[in-house]
């Protein structure tokens, strides 16, 4: 090969490698009170070196504080907790790429009452969202052009727990959908139960499954969930317990069998008020999984042995920054980058890859009152 066509080769793969490494990430917040948020906000986030630039409009929509991305990269969804426009509490986006735009396509009624989460199923043909204020359930049919149905199903739960002041009510707080897209899974933190559907994703509807439910630590309130990516476990966050459960999963049936739960605080502290979770994200390898620690503010660092489905507590890093939401690793699982909903700030956390434990690399942007984050590749 002659030194023409070496150097050619070079530019094309490093190129190619850098492309693989650019990403939009897109964060929710929350419109309301104090924040200085408008919608819908995006940044740049290059994982080769975990640089984050600053936060812009993406779209303005009252308090969407969560975003689902569809499979194909082409379409986002976002839940309104303010209702929206005459109510409507899910909104359907056309996404743009590379560019990162955000074009309105419709906005559908939540039917319940205080909308606080939503996903897309592994198709992308359909939409379930999770309502708190009501703790009911509803999806949606997918449109070709990316545009959302009126709902196609609507579930009320009915069921209250031991907590008089959290769970006198059903109150609904995720749903997720299975790695083989057979049944959605809703945490109920008022029922202290994961409530299990299965899809039909041609209809985009979800019916009971039987076993209908799995029960969580009664008082514990589930809030969310994960799946480890190769192996049948599912994780869960109990928002009022500051507690991690670990699920078997049955793949045929959709069962989950508990295996233990652990705490997310050091050893020797305790529950005390003004402490919750928020979510659980498990790492790309599967061998770490990480909660977020309100109050505290901290991220919980686990390892986990997939061959004893048990978790290991190895670290509270500090979250650098106050009420920590949401968070997400990108996708090479390098980095992390976590929602401060009090002190309006992302933060861009460095992975050790082989430890699985959390350092601050120094990187924070400004952002009203973030509350979610997805990151979309451009390649």
């Amino acid at each position: 090969m002659n030194p023409r066509s070496i150097a050619f080769l070079f530019a094309s793969l490093t190129a190619s490698a850098i492309a693989g490494e650019q990403y939009w990430v897109f964060f929710g917040t929350y419109t309301t009170g104090k924040s200085s948020s408008k919608g819908i906000y995006r940044a740049k986030f290059h994982s080769g070196t975990g640089e984050l630039g600053k936060p812009e409009l993406a779209a303005e929509l009252g308090s969407p504080s969560f975003l689902a991305l569809a499979p194909s990269k082409q379409f986002l969804y976002a839940v309104g907790e303010a209702g929206g426009e005459g109510g409507k509490g899910v909104s359907a986006f056309k996404l743009a790429l590379p560019g990162g735009e955000l074009t309105p396509l419709n906005a559908v009624s939540a039917v319940g009452e205080g909308p606080c989460h939503v996903n897309t199923d592994r198709t992308g043909q359909m939409v379930g969202i999770a309502n708190y204020g009501s703790g009911s359930v509803a999806s949606y049919k997918v449109a070709a052009d990316g545009g959302l149905s009126e709902a196609v199903s609507f579930i009320q739960h009915e069921g209250s727990s031991v907590n008089p002041k959290r769970q006198a009510g059903p109150h609904a707080h995720s749903i997720n959908f299975s790695p083989d897209n057979r049944f959605a899974y809703v945490c109920d933190l008022g029922m202290d139960q994961i409530q299990i559907y299965k899809v039909d994703k041609e209809t985009g509807a979800l019916t009971p499954n039987e076993p209908a439910f799995a029960k969580t630590p009664v008082g514990g309130g589930p809030r969310h969930l994960a799946f480890h990516p190769t192996a049948p476990f599912v994780f869960v966050n109990n928002e009022m317990s500051m507690a991690e459960t670990v699920f078997a999963y049955d793949t045929k049936s959709g069962a989950l069998t508990a295996i233990e739960t652990v705490s997310t605080l050091p050893a020797g502290e305790v529950v005390s008020a003004g402490l919750s979770t928020a979510e659980t994200v498990v790492h790309p390898n599967g061998k770490f999984v990480y909660v977020s620690n309100r109050g505290h503010d901290t991220i919980a660092v686990f390892s986990f042995d997939a061959e004893k489905g048990k978790l290991t507590l190895i670290q509270n890093a500090s979250a650098e920054g106050e009420v920590p939401r949401n968070f997400n690793l990108d996708p090479s699982g390098k980095w992390m980058i976590v929602a401060h909903q009090k002190s309006n700030s992302v933060a861009v956390l460095k992975v050790d890859e082989a430890t699985g434990k959390l350092s601050f690399t120094g990187t924070k942007q400004e952002v009203g009152a973030p509350v979610c984050v997805r990151f979309v590749s451009l390649d």
